[in-house]
């Protein structure tokens, strides 16, 4: 330590310049133990097949994408770029205007000096778009979900959880004091049972509405009705609906025919919105008032950049005159999960474009997806803990920018690879 001392004096003083990277004192004890530990778990998940390969894409979000030491362009079918806004003109171009106007960044968190026109403006506009009294705005939907249970739940209060539920759920709620409940999924006679017999002051259900690694859908009628008998609230994660799903993209309330089932709402806005991020939570004024207040992820962590704000607002007004891009998006879902199913592929879910297919085995689903991007199909495969064990699958997410072409391209080569490796009946 005394020689690194010296040098690091020797780098202040001016007398030597020398590279940080050049010190290297003897690694401490605790180090080399982490190091040893965690090799051994990166071993594991090698040894499982379940290791997470980040590629990295050269371009931008699009319906093709360029991938990093790879020859060509893949037909990108595994982002959740719904309505295919995420590159749009518009929206880029707010994105700029806005950097211009406002700056990159703001260098502080909202209620010290960074809540500008363009925040206050975008949450008024997020809680029209879903016919709610205010809105509050997060860096991201898992910032709206790790910030909303702790803040108004208590040891006296139940929150009751499906148990597919998002990671950023679960996280939520464990941050929280309340008494926490998990119902099977989607199973309503289960969680009646336990509303029934809680003795808690709030009674909180929460649930995705749609669920991002099967594609299907919450029953919003059933959890309203439960929540009304029992007197308990209803929190609904609408990330994967918000935008596209519904006839004018008002989530999954408006596509089971219950416009105002969820008393609280969170969602982002990197979705469908493809504001390039952010979320929100929106719902009663006395609970965004609070969320202002005492939600730590809002409290403690910078305000979002003016230019996804821009781009955000810009992206959420595109939305609202989507209705040929929603259009196109179920057509593009109906042809492809019926040109999987024709050819004896399993395609799990309900009518929504994300359409897991399904595999079992975690290294088949890695040597499909492979097989797929020689085929020039970028998709990936999800394995535990992601899914369950024995669920792994290859999940495919359709865009309104994908053509019909595109669609049958995808069949086709899934078909193939299919019967190569031994999921589709030569």
């Amino acid at each position: 330590m005394a020689l690194r001392s010296q040098l690091l004096r020797t780098v202040y003083n001016g007398t030597q310049i020398r590279q940080f990277s050049e010190l290297k004192p003897k690694e401490r004890a605790g180090i080399a133990q982490l190091r040893e530990v965690l090799e051994d778990r990166l071993t594991e998940i090698k040894k499982a097949k379940t290791w997470k390969h980040e590629r990295v894409i050269t371009s931008p979000q699009d319906r093709k994408v360029i991938v990093q030491g790879a020859k060509g362009t893949f037909l990108n079918f595994c982002a959740n770029n719904y309505l295919g806004l995420s590159n749009h003109p518009e929206v880029v171009e707010a994105a700029r205007e806005t950097l211009t106007k406002f700056g990159a960044g703001l260098s502080s968190v909202r209620f010290i000096c960074g809540t500008q026109s363009l925040h206050k403006d975008l949450e008024k506009s997020i809680a029209q778009f879903h016919a709610r009294e205010d809105a509050i705005l997060y860096g991201s939907c898992f910032d709206a979900n790790a910030g909303l249970f702790e803040a108004f739940l208590t040891p006296q209060d139940g929150v009751f959880s499906d148990a597919l539920n998002h990671a950023s759920i679960i996280d939520g709620i464990r941050l929280c004091k309340a008494q926490k409940f998990r119902y099977p999924h989607r199973d309503l006679n289960e969680l009646e049972h336990l509303l029934a017999h809680s003795q808690t002051r709030i009674k909180l259900i929460v649930t995705d509405g749609v669920f991002s690694m099967d594609g299907n859908v919450a029953p919003i009628k059933g959890l309203r009705d439960l929540a009304d008998k029992y007197r308990a609230l209803l929190c609904v994660d609408d990330s994967h609906a918000t935008g596209f799903f519904g006839e004018t993209g008002r989530g999954t309330e408006e596509y089971c025919g219950l416009p105002d089932a969820a008393d609280i709402i969170c969602s982002t806005l990197g979705k469908a919105v493809s504001g390039s991020s952010g979320g929100y939570t929106t719902g009663p004024k006395e609970l965004i008032t609070l969320l202002r207040n005492v939600s730590r992820p809002y409290l403690f962590s910078n305000a979002p950049p003016p230019p996804v704000v821009g781009a955000a607002s810009k992206a959420l007004e595109l939305v609202e005159r989507s209705g040929e891009l929603r259009q196109r998006l179920r057509d593009n879902t109906r042809q492809f999960r019926e040109g999987l199913k024709a050819v004896g592929l399993t395609v799990a879910g309900d009518d929504h474009p994300i359409c897991p297919v399904m595999v079992g085995e975690a290294s088949l689903a890695v040597e499909l997806a492979t097989g797929m991007l020689a085929h020039g199909i970028y998709v990936v495969a999800f394995s535990y803990p992601v899914v369950p064990k024995g669920a792994a699958r290859v999940r495919v997410q359709l865009s309104a920018a994908h053509t019909p072409e595109d669609i049958k391209t995808a069949v086709e080569a899934f078909t193939q690879v299919g019967k190569k490796i031994g999921l589709v009946k030569a």
